[in-house]
């Protein structure tokens, strides 16, 4: 097969000079340059002799008379020679599109070939697979997708030097397939190729910067499996050299595999065992001697799935996950192999909810090693965790540092797209019931773990899904409003720091529209608006950022706020100039005036001649200028409003706002109908218009009027 490919190979690179050469001689014999055309005329003439050889046999008599003629006069008639040339070109033409044609049918027949081993691969059947690809290739020898398919394929069954060759045919066809560098790149990794296979990852991150965290993984990997071959051959010289370690290791997973043994000799084995895997080395002799398949022993596996253990089966379960700790710390590889045991990934929750405070504390920090790095948490997000955020959300009860860790484990998973796709099942009827009680309960829980259990819900809530159903639980905002209500040490850290991360909560929920929403609307505007007063400004900042969002969703809420102050306090927070808070603080002051005129009248009385927002429209944060412009927009329709700006800058930085080129198309728009309305209230201010040549811009905003 690899002859005739070579000979096909030849034939179609000695076809494609043979094209180019008649291209070029076609251009000498049109060149303008005597010597060219000369050279190309000779070269015509040998190659019509050439054509005309087998001619010759049947016209001999003909061809024997006229030899001398076409000799000596072929370059006093050149159009003989374009004849002949045009009769070979006719030639050329119908052969090219005679294997054109023979190429589309042979495509379609590779194309059909392809599907049925796609089918066959699908199905699991790669030898067939592999018959129906080399079928399609037969075909067609230069469809790249075959020969990837192909290497895929065989690359299931273990055949690696057949996935590196047929990947690369692969790139002969598509230098820049990434496919066949992925695949080749795996092919060498299994051949322990490491240097190879990165450089095939390498060159898959040239071709596409896209894939970059694909190639990172990629890359991961061998670097990881290089590391676990240095290890072993490390582990292997040990051996060799009679280490006392290496022997003690064999020795103690010998005594435990041994049966007939009661609880305690099993525990003592395993916690013997614990103090000497807690090198690089240990590990790894641990693994290479089987040390995962410990829970065949049916006693040590009878202990550690009890349901309700004993005192000498909570010792060896706690022992074992001491020796897993052991066994895995800092061990990605480990870590993969325990995960792997199905009985550890079932159990693992069950040991979380075991209600015994030595189990708990040690399935926690095993936990630990596997959520504090990223392929660790990835480990963890294939298991079913639907349970777990309940589980561990369920320790804000705890005292002692069992509340922290699973704190931080939470933190770990918040953010895999997997655990929020998982926790959506259990969110309406196991989490939320029990965040709903920690909150109500407050006083009673541990703060700063409780803190950071609704952080983590405020996290989740990048996951749409589970934003849209907490934001509808009438139970979610009721006990969040209730947190806010305070309790007896309201003024302790840790319960300040429940009032930021629920006002970070509720900031996420907002991002949402629904009836549950605008009913609760009034009570939130309200809590936060006594929570302005605050002496942190932390929560000061969130309880302003709560508000810009819950006071579009109910105009009674907006009344509310108005009544109670709101626009005072929010000048008051716009003139201490921090930017965040300004940022929600100018878009709740827009808020209140676009459909409060007490709004609007209080904005022109506390804000003596609109200084705060001409200092806003000169901001470079277009939100912000975009509001300012709004509010006073909306004030200008008030009698003496326009006046009390006559000598200001005002025109000049509506002006500039109103012809910039702003990307918030309503910093245009609201800086052009405050122009308009400026000029309408108090006809001095076009004086300063036409001084800066600003009418065409004022008559192009009169549309923005009108819409308003």
């Amino acid at each position: 097969a690899m002859l005739r490919d070579q000979d096909t190979e030849a034939d179609f690179q000695r076809f494609l000079r043979r094209v180019d050469d008649v291209t070029n001689l076609l251009q000498g014999l049109k060149s303008l340059d005597s010597a060219v055309q000369e050279k190309a005329i000779a070269e015509a003439e040998q190659r019509l002799r050439e054509q005309g050889a087998s001619r010759e046999e049947e016209e001999e008599s003909r061809t024997t008379v006229n030899r001398t003629l076409i000799n000596t006069s072929v370059r006093a008639f050149p159009s003989e020679i374009t004849a002949g040339l045009n009769g070979f070109l006719a030639a050329l033409e119908k052969d090219a599109k005679e294997r054109a044609q023979r190429r589309r049918r042979n495509e379609q027949l590779a194309n059909a070939l392809k599907e049925q081993g796609n089918e066959a691969f699908r199905a699991g059947d790669f030898a067939l697979a592999i018959q129906r690809y080399s079928e399609g290739l037969e075909k067609l020898r230069d469809k790249q997708e075959l020969y990837t398919n192909r290497a895929q394929a065989y690359l299931k069954l273990h055949e690696y030097e057949k996935v590196i060759s047929d990947c690369e045919w692969a790139l002969k066809c598509n230098k820049n397939c990434l496919k066949a560098y992925f695949l080749m790149g795996k092919a060498h990794l299994a051949l322990q190729h490491f240097t190879e296979s990165r450089q095939c990852y390498e060159k898959m991150l040239q071709i596409d910067p896209q894939k970059e965290r694909l190639v990172k993984d990629c890359v991961d990997e061998a670097r990881l499996e290089e590391k676990r071959l240095r290890d072993e051959e490390r582990a292997e010289r040990e051996v060799q050299a009679g280490s006392a370690a290496a022997l003690s290791i064999q020795e103690l997973l010998q005594s435990i595999s041994s049966p007939h043994h009661d609880i305690l000799y099993y525990t003592g084995g395993i916690r013997l065992l614990a103090e000497v895997v807690n090198s690089c080395t240990g590990q790894t002799l641990f693994r290479t001697n089987n040390g995962f398949s410990i829970l065949r022993n049916e006693a040590v596996r009878g202990a550690f799935c009890a349901e309700s253990k004993s005192p000498a089966e909570v010792e060896l379960c706690v022992s074992l996950l001491l020796l897993w700790q052991a066994a895995c710390a800092g061990n990605e590889e480990n870590q993969r192999l325990l995960l792997a045991q199905p009985e550890v990934s079932a159990q693992l929750p069950e040991l979380l909810s075991s209600g015994t405070a030595q189990i708990q504390r040690e399935t926690l920090a095993l936990i630990s090693l596997y959520s504090e790095h990223q392929r660790g948490r990835r480990l963890l997000v294939r298991q079913d965790l639907s349970r777990w955020l309940q589980i561990l959300m369920a320790f804000v009860k705890c005292t002692d540092a069992r509340a922290d860790s699973a704190m931080n484990i939470l933190s770990d998973l918040a953010g895999e797209e997997r655990f929020q796709t998982q926790c959506r099942a259990m969110l309406s009827t196991g989490v939320l019931p029990l965040f709903t009680q920690l909150l109500a309960r407050a006083g009673q829980a541990e703060r700063a773990a409780l803190a950071r259990a609704v952080a983590v819900l405020g996290s989740l809530c990048a996951d749409v899904q589970l934003r849209a159903q907490l934001a509808r639980s009438r139970h979610c905002w009721q006990a969040c409003l209730q947190l806010l209500d305070g309790c007896p040490d309201a003024s302790s850290p840790g319960y300040q720091q429940c009032v930021f991360a629920v006002l970070g909560l509720m900031m996420n929920l907002l991002l949402e529209s629904n009836g549950t929403i605008q009913d609760f609307a009034v009570p939130i505007s309200g809590r936060c608006l006594a929570l302005l007063s605050h002496q942190d400004g932390r929560i000061v900042t969130r309880a302003t950022g709560v508000l810009s969002r819950a006071l579009p969703a109910s105009p009674a809420a907006v009344e509310e706020v108005v009544k109670g102050g709101v626009v005072k306090k929010m000048l008051k927070l716009l003139k201490a100039g921090a930017q965040l808070t300004s940022s929600s603080a100018i878009q709740t002051l827009s808020i209140c005036a676009k459909s409060s005129r007490r709004a609007q009248q209080e904005l022109l009385k506390w804000d003596k001649s609109f200084q705060v927002l001409l200092r806003l429209l000169d901001s470079g944060d277009e939100a912000t200028v975009g509001n300012a412009a709004l509010c006073l927009s909306q004030c200008l329709l008030l009698p003496g409003a326009a006046s009390s700006l006559l000598g200001s800058s005002v025109v000049q930085l509506l002006l500039r706002q109103a012809g910039g080129d702003a990307l918030n198309t309503s910093v245009q728009q609201n800086s052009a109908i405050a122009l308009a309305r400026l000029c309408v209230a108090e006809p001095r201010h076009m004086h300063q218009l036409r001084r800066l040549n600003g009418l065409a811009i004022l008559n192009s905003s009169m549309k923005y009027v009108h819409s308003s």
